[in-house]
């Protein structure tokens, strides 16, 4: 079967990478075309577009761009057209996908959505859309069924979450080999994970930077995101005690000792490496106080929390993401008595993401559904 597939940032390339790939497992004559990223495109297909160039965050960003949203919008349907896959499968985005999703319903296609909009945390009215446009939905959060199925009786397919796939396939890395390669010291290490995009790493990361002088005994790595050159890094750090490691998330986490991570997917990626973790998150001040009267009912912005349904790690959110607040909850996380609740909610969170193999139950569900 034919494809198309998009992806608008990092963890979506990720997680239709590993779709691609299990689907080529259960059909070898599988052919792709997407909207994705470097990993989408080591497995198979064309890249008609990559995610570096669509990335727009925050209302203010979103409105500066528009005109580039809307041409993209307007060529994405025409080369879907040109295509004519015989599925659709959208990966989160729904600024965009959702639009892509009306008008492929209209067409005739075949849409499947695999990884749900955060309807439940805003913009509920969206399930008006999804009930109309999306054929089959593949949710990775263990409360989104529940939610979908219970609230506004739209059957989905609970997956499982597919970071435990990627985390658990990934090449196990050794620690002295790891520091060799990368020419780190042998102190324990703090992660610093800013985020993807210019944006948010431009708000994050100084502040993030003031801890290094505080914490003599440890030494801070940032995790460089494969959308950001490293001389765009370099800038925030005025002298060789930080080091940077690029493109290689998991191989960090795997060996840090702690992290400060930036809200998203990371801070979930972060939780299942078992790494205890300070969350922080700090935006326009425009778009921060727009989107804090949009969400509704929502308790902590970080996924982990939001799983366990309490706050297993510290949120720092807005004003609270400061110097002081971030040295404290920092200091807390090293102490070994803290780490050891925090590492028994972490076996618990990863108890609820349902188990390994999200990627392949997906795929078999999109080839008997399409």
């Amino acid at each position: 079967m034919k494809y198309y597939l998009i992806v608008g940032e990092a963890s979506g390339d990720l997680h239709a990478s590993n779709l691609m790939k299990a689907l080529l497992l259960e059909d070898a004559h599988s052919e792709f075309r997407f909207w994705g990223g470097d990993l989408m495109q080591q497995v198979k297909g064309t890249l008609v577009k990559h995610y570096r160039d669509l990335a727009f965050m925050g209302f203010a960003e979103v409105i500066k761009n528009l005109r580039t949203i809307l041409n993209n919008i307007k060529f994405c349907k025409q080369d879907i057209l040109a295509y004519q896959p015989d599925v659709l499968i959208l990966v989160d985005y729904p600024g965009f996908n959702m639009r892509i999703a009306e008008f492929a319903k209209q067409k005739g296609l075949s849409v499947h959505y695999y990884i749900s909009p955060q309807i439940w945390a805003w913009k509920e009215n969206r399930i008006k859309k999804i009930k109309r446009d999306v054929d089959e939905m593949y949710v990775i959060l263990p409360f989104e069924k529940d939610f979908y199925e219970n609230k506004h009786n739209f059957p989905v397919h609970f997956v499982g979450h597919p970071l435990l796939d990627a985390v658990s396939n990934r090449e196990q890395v050794d620690i002295l080999d790891f520091r060799a390669l990368n020419n780190l010291n042998d102190k324990p290490i703090i992660a610093l994970l800013p985020g993807s995009r210019k944006q948010e790493i431009n708000k994050m990361l100084s502040v993030m930077l003031r801890m290094v002088d505080k914490f003599d005994d440890y030494q801070f790595v940032i995790a460089g995101a494969p959308s950001q050159s490293l001389s765009f890094y370099k800038q925030f750090i005025p002298n060789d005690k930080v080091a940077i490691v690029e493109n290689k998330t998991y191989d960090l986490l795997s060996v840090a000792h702690a992290a400060v991570v930036t809200s998203g997917t990371a801070t979930l990626e972060t939780a299942i490496f078992k790494v205890p973790e300070v969350v922080c998150y700090k935006g326009g001040a425009i778009s921060y106080q727009i989107g804090k009267r949009l969400v509704k009912n929502i308790k902590y912005i970080s996924l982990v929390n939001l799983i366990l349904d309490r706050e297993a790690v510290t949120e720092l959110i807005q004003d609270q993401f400061n110097e002081k607040r971030l040295e404290d909850e920092l200091y807390k996380i090293l102490d070994y008595k803290i780490r050891e609740k925090i590492f028994d909610d972490y076996y618990e969170l990863e108890t609820k993401l349902g188990g390994k193999g999200a990627s392949m139950e997906t795929a078999r569900l999109v080839i008997k559904n399409s």
